[in-house]
């Protein structure tokens, strides 16, 4: 048997939550920034994703723009378990949350007004 290490770059678990929430049907996109005064004090947030090392447990802050007529209830749970599945199973790692935070709503042009 070989020996050695494998590291995982940050990039790799920003990447897979990201492309994870964005194929979750009712999302629409990430929010690029938080809202409000949150986004001064939010830390290692990259394209709507902020990740969370502790003891090799992974923690996810995502921060969503959803599709209207969407069930916000039910797409945040399965952004959850589908974005803790795919880390579990990409990159082997335990993890600890996964934080949804819907930051708005797209509605077609013709209902906004």
């Amino acid at each position: 048997m070989v020996k050695g290490k494998t590291t995982i770059a940050p990039d790799v678990l920003h990447t897979v939550a990201r492309l994870t929430t964005l194929n979750v049907e009712g999302v629409s996109r990430m929010c690029l920034s938080p809202s409000g005064v949150k986004r001064y004090f939010t830390r290692g947030f990259r394209d709507g994703v902020r990740i969370l090392l502790e003891n090799d447990i992974v923690y996810a802050d995502l921060y969503v723009v959803l599709k209207h007529n969407t069930n916000v209830r039910e797409v945040s749970h399965i952004i959850q378990q589908q974005v803790a599945r795919a880390l579990t199973e990409t990159v082997g790692m335990q993890v600890g949350r996964v934080n949804i935070h819907i930051e708005d709503i797209d509605y077609p042009e013709r209902i906004k007004a």
